[in-house]
């Protein structure tokens, strides 16, 4: 395990039933930079970005094998409890997905199932501090009873990064978190995610390659369920080392 890894991934294979969806990928994900999972559809890196905070434990006939820790921790550990390690490793999905609840509730649903505030005064605090390095404060100050789903699109994906980060995780993982948005929405969350740089070890699965180019510091480059090249988001655009992924890239196949 390096020096700057959060999360380190060691012959992580994920099975649905008799198929290998991930077969024996081994990553260490930077806890101070920006990762992004690239590569066709279909190629595992969701299924791989969600065996990283046990979602797949939610699909019937799925199973992961290898290891995967979290500061040392093994995630699949039979002690581990899950509720907390969802806490510590918070998601955001492809298209936003905010409670039937106001925008307040949205954001103080996980603090408070969590213990995180003594009060109403603390959990207010808590929301604000969230909304603001969700960029959402300025917009919704004044309407914080109103349901989170009146909100447009691109702000209901913000609000869902309020609530990731409300109970203060380690780790964001974002599953194509702009594919539902509109450009001017896309790069308010490319934005945010700058700023949320560092902060957080933050994981990002996107079929654009442009937002990868722009947001991320580290590429992984999945294809056919492997893990074919993984480097600085650079190298890997300017200067690839497998074929398969100079294909990729220069849009040979996609």
């Amino acid at each position: 395990m390096t020096e700057q890894a959060k999360i380190t991934a060691r012959n992580v294979s994920v099975f649905y039933g008799a198929n290998r969806a991930i077969d024996d990928v081994s990553i260490d994900i930077d806890r101070d930079n920006v990762t992004a999972f690239i590569g066709p559809s279909g190629c595992g890196k969701s299924t791989f970005l969600r065996a990283l905070n046990r979602m797949n434990d939610t699909v019937a006939n799925a199973r992961v094998t290898g290891e995967i820790r979290l500061d040392g921790e093994d995630i699949y550990a039979p002690e581990m409890d899950v509720v907390q390690l969802r806490a510590r490793v918070g998601m955001v999905f492809q298209k936003p997905n905010p409670f039937p609840k106001s925008i307040y509730e949205n954001v103080a649903y996980g603090p408070r199932i969590h213990g995180l505030a003594a009060g109403k005064g603390q959990l207010d605090e808590i929301v604000e501090r969230s909304l603001r390095r969700a960029g959402l404060w300025d917009e919704v100050k004044d309407r914080l009873s109103d349901s989170g789903t009146t909100l447009s699109g691109g702000q209901q994906q913000r609000l869902c990064i309020a609530r990731a980060i409300a109970v203060d995780p380690e780790v964001i993982l974002m599953d194509e978190p702009c594919s539902a948005l509109d450009p001017v929405a896309t790069a308010r969350i490319e934005e945010l995610i700058h700023e949320l740089k560092g902060r957080y070890a933050i994981v990002i699965v996107t079929h654009n390659m442009q937002q990868a180019a722009r947001v991320s510091q580290r590429t992984a480059f999945f294809h056919l369920g492997a893990l074919i090249e993984y480097g600085s988001t650079e190298d890997i655009f300017t200067n690839p080392r497998e074929p398969r992924t100079r294909d990729y890239i220069t849009g040979r196949y996609g």
